[in-house]
């Protein structure tokens, strides 16, 4: 038993997968907790799809490919924070509307450039065969969005739950906005280099949305959304080594599990709460109540 669940460890592949997804486990659970707060989740899989044209002209003028994820990743949340600001549109509107014009430019660019080497590695990523200099890149990432989110948490969580408030008590309600959507821009093309799309969406919703469900308090919900981050992407990696099966999507099933166990689980309590609930009380209960509105 002991040596079925060292196996996976023993390789030095295996060990390094395991090491840049603990790494990426902290600031997109971080950043998770404030998305689903603040309703931008769709603003993770837009981003995450709008970096193909800064991809394709970086290499057409011979730049790092991530330099230019990193322009088109940034344009992105600036142009939907900027219209959603100015117009009556929603928020998922607005990303919706600039996600899909940015990723058919990028497929427009992409089949007239037509590039010589393929571009999927850093839209789809290599969990299991990451490079130095991406470690590296893993590493300075998580430890300044980590630090930033961390330093500033109190703000950040006033602004999550009320914006009014936080602008009336003098704080800068534009750095936070535009300040959490450059963090989450950088989150993000680090993420899709070494982890890819799928993964990287879902490490920037499922923890979150699960950490929703366990808690009302935000100081609370940081901390499980980082522990469902941390386990879900260890067992999923020795899983998908169990399994032969892909890094990426077998983590995603296990933080999807974890969500929809956490799911039923409160409405069972809920259920078995409420029919515990003693006859009397509702016997005492007038038949005719009045509700202040």
């Amino acid at each position: 038993m002991i040596e079925a669940l060292l196996a996976p460890w023993q390789f030095a592949f295996m060990l390094k997968a395991l090491v840049v997804a603990l790494l990426l486990a902290v600031p997109t659970a971080l950043l998770s907790t404030v998305l689903v707060l603040k309703g931008w989740s769709l603003m993770g899989d837009a981003i995450s799809h709008a970096v193909l044209p800064g991809i394709v002209l970086a290499w057409a003028v011979g730049l790092p490919l991530s330099l230019g994820a990193l322009l088109a990743a940034l344009l992105c949340t600036s142009a939907s924070a900027y219209i959603s600001d100015r117009t009556r549109l929603k928020p998922d509107t607005v990303m919706g509307v600039v996600f899909s014009g940015l990723f058919g430019l990028g497929l427009v660019l992409y089949m007239a450039i037509k590039p010589d080497e393929h571009l999927d590695h850093i839209l789809f990523g290599d969990l299991l065969g990451v490079s130095d200099a991406e470690m590296h890149a893993t590493v300075l990432t998580s430890i300044i969005v980590s630090g930033l989110l961390l330093s500033r948490w109190r703000d950040i969580k006033l602004f999550s739950f009320d914006p009014v408030q936080a602008r009336v008590i003098g704080l800068s309600v534009a750095w936070l906005h535009y300040g959490l959507l450059a963090l989450l821009a950088v989150t993000i093309v680090n993420s899709l280099s070494v982890a890819g799309i799928l993964l990287a969406v879902g490490l920037l919703v499922l923890p979150g949305a699960t950490a929703y469900l366990l808690t009302t308090s935000f100081a609370l919900m940081l901390c499980y959304s980082v522990a469902i981050n941390i386990v879900g992407l260890s067992f999923g990696i020795f899983l998908s080594f169990t399994w032969d099966s892909a890094p990426a999507p077998t983590v995603i099933v296990v933080l999807s599990g974890v969500f929809v166990v956490t799911l039923l689980t409160r409405r069972c309590l809920a259920h078995y709460r409420q029919n515990r609930r003693p006859a009397s009380q509702d016997s005492a209960r007038p038949a005719h109540t009045l509700h202040k509105p």
